[in-house]
């Protein structure tokens, strides 16, 4: 485990850069062919989801339940899990980022061509087949 985040608490910090660098570890890692998962945590999430989803490759998912912990992995295949810690009880983000480490992507046929649609768009602009206009 490595942790990108400040080395003390300062609830002004700006928080992008954490998430970029916790996003850019996690794609570096998955480049190099080791398996890789990202925790982003901010004080609802979002702003977080969105910094690491600038990261080419990265697929953040905002976690604020079991549910949304796990589909995150089985549909969307995320590398990034974030969560508003202002949103829930220590416990309860535990539990949710055990959901999401503990879950694997099953690689069905219609999630993962979805995954490459969004990745393909991503890198060019574009998807095969569809107007994007």
């Amino acid at each position: 485990m490595v942790d990108h985040g400040p080395e003390t608490f300062d609830p002004v910090d700006d928080y992008p850069g954490f998430c970029i660098n916790a996003a850019r570890a996690v794609r570096r890692d998955e480049l190099d062919g080791v398996p890789a998962l990202g925790i982003v945590l901010g004080g609802s999430g979002n702003g977080e989801q969105i910094a690491a989803n600038k990261v080419e490759g990265i697929r953040a998912a905002l976690v604020w339940s079991e549910a949304t912990a796990v589909l995150a992995r089985e549909h969307n295949n995320a590398n990034v899990c974030a969560i508003g810690a202002r949103q829930h009880e220590t416990a309860e983000v535990l539990r949710l980022i055990d959901l999401f480490v503990d879950t694997d992507f099953p690689g069905e046929e219609r999630h993962a061509r979805r995954i490459n649609q969004l990745f393909e768009y991503e890198t060019t602009g574009g998807i095969a087949g569809f107007d994007i206009v």
